[in-house]
């Protein structure tokens, strides 16, 4: 068949528990135990998790009183950010030895397209494990990798041989691996969207791509589409090294749960006021307020509203946030605020390539 939208070689690399794994390297004490970055404390979160930890449950976002519940032999340390960033700078500089088309996702993980590459190496397969090498040799730590056409199944992909593993999607497996991906899998599809699909008899991608475009629409609004398109291996987008930011914003979480608005309102002043300082130093402005509320039992609410115009000045902001608090009552007390804008003034509107099925040239040496 012909090729008729851009066939790239993409990696996908994923360090293992990253924060976790940096604690333990630098204090070998904790080698081989249940560690947790964050606090242990009744209002503390978990950041991250060793693969130890998890074994018992514990993970991310989880209150440090329920993760120290479900393993009470868990090591709590403190976030070290700074040595992270210098290890993240250690493991970039690798990948720069392969491709400038380096598309940084967070500390801890990144795109890579190597599909012209400074090795003229033509195998991602073999780069992917030449790049976990050099990263165990510079750093003492182990990465995962997903290796394919597209970003999105490269991401899924590295996920598939977690920890220290990789995994290749060749073109002509692309189709029946998305196939036979539980939906759970795919990237984008949260907990609540999964039981969604469920719902709908959706359990596998082979059930996803069965659904017409409509039903998609019909069901999932603007990610209809998206899942229309990436069961059908049709993800275009390109590795970018200069990634355009979605949203800015700013939260805070409380020593001490509030109970009322009024007490909320010099908290988001504040947040606000922190919003303003980073949409200046990046000259950000947006239309879309969100104003993200977390309840004491956990539980995460978001109320939006879209503005006209741009903004990016605190009492407009504020103005805007106070009017989203007040447009309901709270469920519960609240440990957490935040506000965020989107819909930014720096997003470039893509058009949309629409296709039925995924053409792939089998003789692609990956």
């Amino acid at each position: 068949m012909d090729l008729d939208f851009p066939l790239r070689k993409i990696i996908h690399v994923d360090m293992d528990a990253f924060y976790a794994s940096v604690e333990q390297h630098d204090n070998p004490e904790l080698k081989g135990k249940p560690v947790a970055v964050g606090g242990g404390s009744k209002r503390g979160v978990v950041s991250a998790a060793s693969y130890e930890a998890r074994k018992f449950g514990v993970k991310s976002a989880m209150s440090g009183y329920l993760a120290q519940r479900n393993c009470p032999d868990l090591i709590f340390v403190k976030p070290r950010f700074e040595r992270y960033k210098e290890v993240s700078k250690q493991i970039r500089s690798i990948f720069f030895e392969y491709t400038d088309l380096v598309e940084p996702l967070s500390l801890d993980e990144a795109y890579l397209d190597v599909t012209e590459n400074k090795k003229g190496n033509p195998s991602a397969t073999l780069i992917a494990k030449e790049i976990r090498q050099k990263i165990l040799d510079k750093t003492g730590l182990t990465a995962s990798a997903g290796i394919s056409i597209n970003k999105f199944i490269a991401k899924v992909a590295s996920d598939y041989n977690k920890p220290n593993g990789q995994k290749t999607v060749n073109p002509e497996e692309v189709i029946q691996f998305l196939e036979d991906l539980d939906i759970r899998k795919f990237y984008g599809v949260g907990k609540v969207t999964a039981e969604k699909m469920y719902r709908l008899g959706i359990f596998t991608g082979k059930d996803l791509k069965q659904k017409s475009i409509a039903f998609l629409d019909e069901h999932f609004g603007k990610s209809g589409k998206y899942y229309y398109y990436v069961v059908r291996g049709i993800h275009n987008s390109a590795v970018k090294p200069h990634r355009i930011p979605k949203s800015v914003g700013a939260e805070r979480t409380f020593f001490e749960n509030l109970s009322s608005e009024i007490f909320m309102l010099e908290k988001l002043e504040n947040i606000a006021g922190e919003l303003e300082r980073r949409l200046q130093k990046s000259k950000i402005a947006g239309k879309t307020v969100t104003l993200k509320i977390k309840y004491s039992d956990f539980t995460l609410q978001t109320r939006s509203k879209t503005l006209p115009y741009y903004i990016a000045n605190k009492d407009l902001i504020l103005e805007t946030a106070k009017e989203l608090l007040y447009q309901s009552e709270l469920q519960n007390s609240v440990r957490l605020l935040g506000i965020s804008l989107a819909n930014l003034n720096t997003e470039k509107k893509e058009a949309e390539t629409k296709k039925e099925s995924v053409s792939v040239q089998l003789k692609f040496d990956f």
